[in-house]
C-alpha cells in the first residue's frame, strides 16, 4: 500500500472514530451531569477500587487470548494482547455492530503478531462460547442469592430462565455451525456475500470487496483449527478460567459503585441486571448501547427490589466511570495502532 493511501486510510479511520466518539459524549451529556451532581454523595475511596478491578479484567482477557493461541501453537506476548483488548473494547463501544467491527479489527491487528485471520476469527468465536458457558454458573448463583432473600419473583425467574435458555441455544447453535465444514462455509459465505452487496451499493466500482475464494480458504482453515481444539477440549480449561475471572470482575465493578453509595445490595440482582443489559447491548445500534443499557439495568434492578432512586444514579455513575477508565486508554492505543498502520506486518486490503 502506498504512503498516500496509508495516510488517507489513517485520516478516514481517525475521522470516523472522532465522529463516533463525539456522538457518544453527546449521548452521555445528561449522564455526565448526573455523575457530577452525585459525586458529593459517594465514597470516593471506594470508587478507586474500580481501577485495579478494571486492570484485572483486562489482564484476564489478555491471558485468555494467550492461552488459547498457545493451543493452536501460536505464541503471542502478554503486553500486545493487553493493549489489543483495550483497543477492541474501544472499537466495539464506538462502532456498535454486534461485535462484527471488533472481530474485523482484531483480525487485522493480529496479523502484526503473525496470527492468521482464521485463527483470530476462531479466537473470537471461542471467546463468545466461553463467555456464555462461564456466565451460566454465575447467573444460576445469582438466582440462588435472590431466592435466599425472597427477591426471586415471577418476573425475575422469567428473565433469568430466558437468559439461560438463550445462552444454551446460542452455544449449541454455534457448535452446530462450526462442527461441519459445509455448514460453516454456507453460513459465513452468505454473510460475506451480504457484506459485499452492502459495500457494492455504496461503492459500485467494487463488486467483490471481500474475495470469496480467499474467504472460503479462511473458513476451511477455521474449521481445521476447530478440529484441533475438539480433539483436546480439556485444553480450554485455562481460557475458561480466565473468562470466568473476566465475568466476575465485570460484576464486581458494578458492585463497587453500590458500595461507594453506602449500599450492600443483593449481588444476585447485580448479576442478573448486568447480564440483561449487556446481552441487549450487543444488538444496539447506538454507541455503547446508550439508553437501552441504562433502562434495562435499572428495570431489572427495580424488579429485584432495589429502589429506582438508588439504581438510576448507581447505573449512570458506573457506566460513565467504566467507559472512562476503558475508552481513554483504548482510544490512545487505537490511535497509535492507526498511526502505525494497524501493525507494521498487517496488510490492509
Amino acid at each position: 500500500m502506498s504512503e498516500k493511501k496509508k495516510d488517507r486510510w489513517r485520516l478516514i479511520l481517525t475521522t470516523v472514530t472522532l465522529i463516533a466518539l463525539g456522538l457518544l459524549i453527546y449521548g452521555l451529556r445528561e449522564e455526565i451531569g448526573g455523575v457530577i451532581s452525585n459525586l458529593g454523595k459517594v465514597n470516593a475511596y471506594a470508587l478507586l477500587f474500580l481501577l485495579p478491578i478494571e486492570a484485572l479484567n483486562y489482564d484476564a482477557y489478555a491471558r485468555m487470548y494467550r492461552s488459547f493461541f498457545a493451543i493452536l501453537s501460536e505464541k503471542v506476548h502478554y503486553w500486545p494482547m493487553y493493549k489489543l483488548t483495550l483497543e477492541l473494547n474501544f472499537v466495539n463501544h464506538i462502532l456498535p455492530s454486534g461485535g462484527v467491527s471488533g472481530i474485523s479489527y482484531f483480525n487485522i491487528r493480529m496479523r502484526s503478531e503473525g496470527v492468521s485471520g482464521a485463527k483470530s476469527a476462531l479466537s473470537q468465536v471461542v471467546k463468545l462460547f466461553l463467555l456464555f458457558v462461564s456466565f451460566q454458573p454465575l447467573l444460576i448463583l445469582g438466582i440462588l442469592f435472590l431466592a435466599v432473600r425472597g427477591h426471586a419473583n415471577n418476573l425475575v425467574l422469567v428473565v433469568a430462565t430466558s437468559l439461560i435458555t438463550l445462552l444454551i441455544v446460542g452455544t449449541l447453535l454455534s457448535i452446530y455451525i462450526i462442527e461441519s465444514r459445509s455448514r460453516i462455509n454456507t453460513f459465513l459465505l452468505s454473510l460475506t456475500r451480504m457484506l459485499n452487496h452492502v459495500v457494492h451499493f455504496f461503492r459500485p466500482s467494487r463488486p467483490e470487496t471481500i474475495n470469496l475464494s480467499k474467504a472460503r480458504d479462511t473458513f476451511d482453515e477455521l474449521h481445521d483449527n476447530y478440529k484441533v481444539i475438539k480433539k483436546d477440549w480439556r485444553s480450554l480449561k485455562n481460557p475458561f478460567l480466565y473468562m470466568t475471572i473476566a465475568n466476575i470482575t465485570e460484576v464486581a465493578a458494578v458492585y463497587v459503585v453500590y458500595i461507594a453509595f453506602g449500599q450492600f445490595v443483593n449481588v444476585g440482582a447485580v448479576i442478573l441486571a448486568y447480564a440483561v443489559a449487556n446481552f441487549a447491548g450487543l444488538i444496539s445500534v447506538l454507541p455503547a448501547g446508550i439508553g437501552i443499557y441504562e433502562a434495562l439495568m435499572t428495570g431489572v434492578l427495580a424488579a429485584t427490589g432495589i429502589p429506582v432512586e438508588l439504581s438510576i444514579p448507581v447505573t449512570i455513575m458506573y457506566r460513565l466511570l467504566n467507559m472512562t477508565t476503558q475508552l481513554l486508554p483504548g482510544y490512545y492505543f487505537y490511535q497509535r495502532a492507526v498511526h502505525d498502520g494497524l501493525g507494521n506486518k498487517a496488510k490492509l486490503t
